[in-house]
């Protein structure tokens, strides 16, 4: 690893209804050291708390997304009163995040790195960036993030990727379904843009729902899958926000939150 870096672990921005939050500690490979994880944590509460953000970014400083677990911290040990968040934590909230969280990936990604790259919603990964759940080669195996790699994995691809600990192309990685899409490196922010765009164009309730819609209906028996969603549906068909987009589409307007 590299010099210490200076500064926040993350940078928080936002700009036109996007938060982007930036992986600053690229001399630690923007690894998953205590200070960082927690600095993810807090501005990922920052955005999800923000009424004018509408879209998440995640991305990174320097040429490695995220290496995953820091082992050299681990090893020195976690020293003052703990940190408020840890990784299952930090999953837990983009999982649950009711506004949609883009991976902007141009570097690589090993370990716990996959698994921020697989929790995100729309992950756009530069065709240059590996991949590689790692951990077996130093003795452990990828416990956590598999909460939130398997459902997206067939269960062949999985057992090949945790036993053998591989480093895989992009181009692999979205073959699988880690992630969504992989473009040059150099057109990754104009793609990210447009994945950004069409976030916007939907209802920020609507969105919400979609997402628990994914999360929900795969874990339920098709009755209470049925039950859960008519509710669900009867809802939005009742709400402002459905009377104003439908409202915008007979009238051949912008949504309001489409401005």
């Amino acid at each position: 690893m590299g010099e210490p870096d200076e500064g926040p672990a993350t940078r928080y921005d936002v700009d036109a209804g996007v938060a982007t939050i930036t992986l600053a500690r690229p001399g630690n490979a923007n690894a998953l050291s205590a200070e960082l994880v927690d600095s993810l944590g807090d501005n990922l509460e920052r955005a999800i708390g923000d009424e004018n953000v509408r879209v998440v970014v995640l991305t990174h400083d320097g040429r490695t997304f995220c290496a995953g677990a820091d082992l050299k911290s681990r090893a020195k040990g976690a020293p003052g009163s703990g940190p408020r968040h840890d990784l299952v934590g930090v999953l837990t909230t983009i999982l649950d995040s009711p506004k949609p969280v883009v991976g902007r990936i141009a570097g690589h990604c090993m370990g716990g790195g996959v698994g921020l790259a697989a929790a995100c919603d729309i992950s756009v990964v530069a065709d240059t960036a590996k991949f590689g759940f790692t951990e077996v080669r130093i003795g452990v195996a990828p416990a956590i993030i598999s909460v939130v790699c398997l459902p997206k994995l067939r269960r062949a691809d999985a057992l090949e990727l945790f036993l053998t600990g591989e480093r895989i192309e992009a181009a692999r990685a979205a073959e699988v379904g880690l992630v969504n899409q992989v473009v040059p490196a150099g057109a990754i922010d104009t793609a990210v843009g447009e994945v950004v765009a069409k976030l916007r164009a939907g209802g920020p309730n609507a969105l919400a729902a979609a997402k628990q819609l994914v999360a929900r209906v795969p874990e339920l028996s098709r009755a209470d899958a049925f039950a859960w969603t008519a509710e669900l549906s009867a809802t939005l068909f009742r709400s402002e926000e459905a009377a104003a987009g439908m409202a915008a589409f007979r009238d051949r307007t912008a949504p309001p939150w489409a401005t």
